[in-house]
């Protein structure tokens, strides 16, 4: 009888994925009831909630460009966390990936955008957290604080429930902020988490730093046999001769199915960072 393959380690360390998330959110969910909102949290999760134990960096962003001060210590935080991990914390981390991650278990057809959509989300890094606070203040409708779903999910609207609650008058969320929620809320049962891949302006920063953090995937190119597992298994999009850097990539693990894909760093011995220049190959067709 043959002896079954054995399934690598990141693979096995992924099926548990969704319950280091959940341990995650305990942290951002504020239950010693601390409010660090002086401290930069390095995922996405509006401060204006409740349940908020630190500051949002894209909010802390947004305010700190309305008064032309550079905030140093988001700014630090983001690319002290981003160099050391990337995306790794998308995947593993943020309290609304997991929101996004646990619709999508909800059985319906999932779209997948074109590729060249998830450049939208430097688009909304660019103009609604740098250039239209910077110019025209926080308080501007594009203003990224204006239209985010995280804080109309997790801030306006438990505030409306509590004012209604108490028997003060109801304030609903701006027109803009509440279609933003409404297409997010429909969007995350038909899409692979729509906010990461096409809107997140943190996203967008943790991406830019996959290609020279710390802990990467590696594609051990000699051992590869161009089956293109990796990408089948990616539910974003990604290419598999480029997987090492990929951009779009959240860094979930389940490509690393394919024991030919693993996680490594770069202060293993002799360890050289794979670019994809390095790889001098093309994308397999799907």
């Amino acid at each position: 009888m043959a002896k079954r393959k054995s399934i690598p380690f990141a693979a096995r360390l992924a099926r548990w994925r969704v319950w280091v998330q959940a341990t995650f959110l305990l942290v951002w969910l504020d239950p010693l009831l601390l409010r660090l909102h002086a401290i930069c949290g390095p995922v996405f999760h509006c401060h204006s909630c409740p349940l908020a134990t630190f500051a949002c960096p894209i909010g802390v962003l947004v305010n700190f460009n309305a008064l032309h001060v550079f905030p140093v210590l988001a700014v630090g935080t983001l690319l002290v966390v981003g160099a050391m991990a990337g995306t790794f914390i998308c995947g593993w981390v943020c309290p609304f990936g997991l929101l996004q991650d646990l619709a999508a278990r909800v059985p319906a057809p999932k779209f997948r955008p074109p590729r060249w959509m998830t450049h939208m989300r430097y688009g909304v890094l660019v103009g609604l957290v740098l250039l239209i606070p910077y110019f025209f203040g926080s308080g501007h409708p594009l203003s990224f604080c204006r239209v985010c779903p995280a804080g109309a999910l997790e801030a306006a609207l438990p505030h409306t429930v509590a004012t209604a609650v108490a028997g003060g008058p109801v304030e609903w969320p701006g027109a803009v902020k509440g279609l933003v929620l409404a297409a997010f809320v429909v969007g995350i049962f038909f899409m692979w988490r729509p906010w990461c891949t096409l809107f997140c302006p943190l996203g967008a920063v943790f991406s830019l730093m996959n290609r020279f953090s710390v802990l990467f995937l590696r594609i051990d190119q000699p051992r590869c046999r161009d089956c293109d597992l990796c990408r089948k298994r990616c539910r974003y999009g990604g290419q598999s001769a480029t997987r090492a850097s990929e951009m779009e990539c959240i860094r979930c693990l389940d490509c690393t199915r394919c024991d030919v894909i693993s996680v490594d760093h770069v202060f293993a011995r002799g360890n050289k960072r794979p670019m994809p220049d390095d790889q001098n190959l093309e994308p397999a067709s799907p």
